[in-house]
């Protein structure tokens, strides 16, 4: 499975300027912009990110045909200044990156599963894109271990209109959502998460959000509330 899995997923990495970092367990991790930075790296790792979803999807429907179980991902995606070489000991070296957009961008892969969203890019990966993608934003994160919140964005071109269907209106309406959320207007906001999920029932972080402002409109919170969710798990 993991072969078939990964033959695919390389494809696509290697088709748009990745370099392919390592496979970690079942994890991919792929680089943009090294060992030369190019005006459109963040282009190309979001990219990479909805190819991979639209190659799964017939990877999935292949598997599905022969009566296994479909495939299931999540990425993260993550831009800024890291450390890029050989790192290692003297009997092993290995061409690699470390630094804290390397550990961002793993923590957003995990939180993937919490907002149901496929594709977690940063504030700072948005700012570095330079052509017209297909984004909302998710949430203002506080991942565990660091202190400034960070702006997350799904990407989202990637989607057909059979796996989100109205998507443009959804995503307008996602993001009144937000804006009325970051308000405190906790009615306003449920009304539109609501109607997002009329427009697409599977829609997971609308979910996510109806359930908090709930709380919050029973549950206000404290005065200097700013709006962060802060993580407690890696």
């Amino acid at each position: 499975m993991l072969n078939q899995y990964f033959e695919r997923m390389v494809d696509v990495v290697l088709s748009n300027r990745g370099v392919l970092d390592k496979f970690i367990g079942d994890a991919i991790m792929a680089l943009f912009g090294v060992p030369f930075n190019g005006e459109r790296d963040a282009d190309d790792a979001v990219r990479v990110a909805n190819g991979m979803f639209r190659a799964l999807s017939l990877l999935n429907a292949q598997r599905v045909a022969g009566g296994v179980d479909a495939i299931g991902i999540g990425v993260g995606i993550s831009t800024g200044v890291v450390v890029v070489g050989n790192i290692g000991s003297p009997k092993r070296m290995e061409y690699t990156v470390i630094g804290d957009p390397v550990n961002l961008a793993l923590r957003l892969e995990g939180v993937t599963k919490t907002y149901g969203s496929k594709v977690l890019i940063s504030e700072a990966t948005r700012l570095e894109l330079k052509e017209q993608h297909l984004l909302r934003e998710i949430d203002l994160l506080r991942v565990k271990g660091k202190h400034e919140p960070v702006a997350i964005y799904e990407a989202m071109d990637h989607f057909t209109d059979e796996t989100f269907p109205n998507l443009q209106r959804a995503v307008v309406q996602f993001n009144e959502g937000i804006r009325c959320y970051r308000g405190q207007r906790w009615n306003d906001a449920i009304a539109c998460f609501q109607e997002v999920l009329s427009l697409n029932p599977d829609d997971r972080p609308s979910k996510v959000f109806v359930e908090r402002a709930e709380i919050f409109r029973q549950t206000p919170p404290s005065p200097d509330w700013d709006g962060v969710w802060v993580m407690t798990e890696k």
